[in-house]
């Protein structure tokens, strides 16, 4: 009596199975396979979910064939469900749709006024100091505003540590750090300053230059650049 064996996804090394592979390397380390076959999730008897997933890229001629396919045609695919092709034609059109969508304009920065019109009316009425982050690209454009820490009525610690991360993670060029003064008066302290200096020179070791540092007050607001205090 011969006994057939079927590999399956679970009986792959942990390091090989395609959403464990997508949570510790990212969606961009895996081929065209894998990606489809988390959105399977599951096989047949005689097929895993990444058998499937490579037989549809092989007939259907890659993602893109796959995305003229019709739903009729996905579920006539032994192990192919309804459910299933769904799923697979949802992802397929929010991908096109992505594609097709214009990037939105990124608001650049040459003045302080432009870093205070920008956050101005998020920060001023905050009953918290929150410590803010302009990240921008070479063309000091803003790729992201990210959030570093949210301390109490009159301080916010912030550990160079994790600024760094976030500019790292976005492939920052330089930064503009933002925080606000809950009571109104947007006057550095002395607290600021210290702060201010040892992020920069954590920055200069780093590479990442930090262009000024915007205090936020009750529609005001102070620039150490500006005020020659960086």
């Amino acid at each position: 009596m011969s006994v057939e064996y079927r590999l399956t996804i679970k009986s792959l090394p942990e390091e090989l199975r395609p959403r464990e592979r997508l949570f510790r390397k990212g969606a961009a380390t895996l081929s065209d396979s894998e990606l489809l076959a988390i959105l399977i999730r599951s096989g047949t008897f005689s097929a895993s979910a990444l058998d499937l997933a490579a037989y549809l890229i092989t007939r259907f001629g890659g993602l893109r064939g796959l995305l003229d396919v019709s739903l009729e045609e996905l579920c006539k695919v032994n192990g192919i469900g309804l459910a299933k092709a769904t799923q697979i034609k949802a992802a397929l059109e929010v991908g096109r749709r992505v594609a097709a969508a214009p990037a939105a304009a990124r608001p650049v920065i040459r003045s302080p006024e432009e870093v205070a019109a920008l956050v101005m009316e998020e920060m001023r009425y905050l009953d918290r100091e929150h410590f803010n982050v302009l990240i921008l690209n070479t063309k000091n454009q803003v790729l992201a505003i990210e959030n570093i820490s949210i301390g109490t009525l009159n301080s916010s610690s912030v550990h160079p540590r994790e600024l760094f991360k976030a500019a790292v993670k976005k492939s920052a060029a330089s930064l503009i750090l933002v925080h606000n003064h809950p009571s109104g008066d947007p006057t550095p302290s002395q607290q600021d300053l210290d702060l201010t200096k040892r992020l920069m020179e954590a920055g200069e070791v780093i590479g990442i230059n930090i262009l000024d540092h915007i205090i936020i007050g009750d529609n005001k607001y102070t620039s150490l650049r500006a005020e020659g205090l960086v």
